[in-house]
């Protein structure tokens, strides 16, 4: 099934017969219909969050009906000509208000011509408003599938600078790599110097990269009295091939015997 016909289908699951009967007036219109209805969607369309199936949550959790819609709306735009195509959209990026923009981000996944749509998806990494920058990062296939690594781990980088759930990122375990994971662990000797902390997940991100410089930042968390930590330092021994790190497990056998191993998972971490 098309990602559109999926869209239509939560849609019809979700809307009243009057606004069903809307959304599909719109969509059978012209090019120019369609770009007029996705701004006038909240006048027509509730805004009321989306009931979806356990498949379908991961990448439309707590979306609007709204917000569904103006998605909707810009995939039944023609394709046929790819100029007109990106004049169209670019507009609405162009005007967009905040929940306008969090349409289009939540789109790029799915729109035409996806490399067209790189600098966009740049903007809103780089974008101080946080319902932007969100729409972008979180439950969003676009930049683990278009991001160079630079761009990935300015967009990682920023969550964990701001403290936000990194969990929610799409691809984040796929897109690891060792450039992140040293800047990681520079960011963590800073915050330790300034008295401050680092979310404890964030760790599962040198996993697979460690050295001998990254495993002394894990014993560091093992001998922290903070449970998260030394749970986060557990995992990262159990789940890297750097054979240094096993040592730990046997000196710091009875933090894991304390912790219950059965319960040391990273979505214990995932706040």
């Amino acid at each position: 099934m098309s990602i559109v016909s999926k869209l239509l289908n939560i849609i019809q699951e979700n809307t009243s017969e009057k606004e069903l009967s809307w959304i599909l007036s719109k969509t059978s219109g012209d090019s120019k219909n369609i770009l007029t209805a996705f701004v006038a969607t909240p006048r027509f369309v509730s805004k009321k969050t989306v009931q979806v199936s356990f498949d379908e949550e991961n990448l439309l959790h707590e979306w609007t009906l709204d917000r569904l819609t103006r998605v909707y709306l810009l995939l039944s735009i023609s394709q046929d000509a790819e100029e007109t195509y990106l004049k169209n959209i670019n507009a609405l990026f162009d005007t967009a208000e905040i929940n306008e923009a969090v349409a289009l981000y939540s789109a790029l996944p799915y729109l035409a011509f996806p490399e067209k749509w790189i600098y966009r998806a740049t903007e809103a990494v780089r974008s101080n408003i946080g319902l932007i920058f969100d729409s972008l990062a979180f439950r969003n296939t676009f930049p683990a599938t278009y991001f160079t690594e630079s761009e990935w781990n300015q967009l990682v980088l920023k969550c964990i600078f701001n403290d936000k759930p990194i969990h929610l990122i799409q691809g984040l375990a796929e897109r690891a790599n060792q450039k992140l994971a040293d800047t990681l662990s520079d960011f963590a000797h800073e915050r330790w110097a300034a008295g401050r902390s680092v979310p404890a997940q964030v760790w599962r991100l040198v996993t697979h990269f460690l050295n001998e410089t990254i495993l002394k930042d894990i014993e560091k968390l093992l001998q922290t009295d903070n449970s998260d930590n030394q749970m986060a330092a557990i995992l990262v021994c159990k789940e890297t091939n750097f054979k240094p790190a096993k040592a730990l497990l046997i000196k710091y056998v009875s933090i894991i015997n304390d912790l219950d191993e059965d319960n040391i998972t990273w979505e214990k971490l995932e706040k």
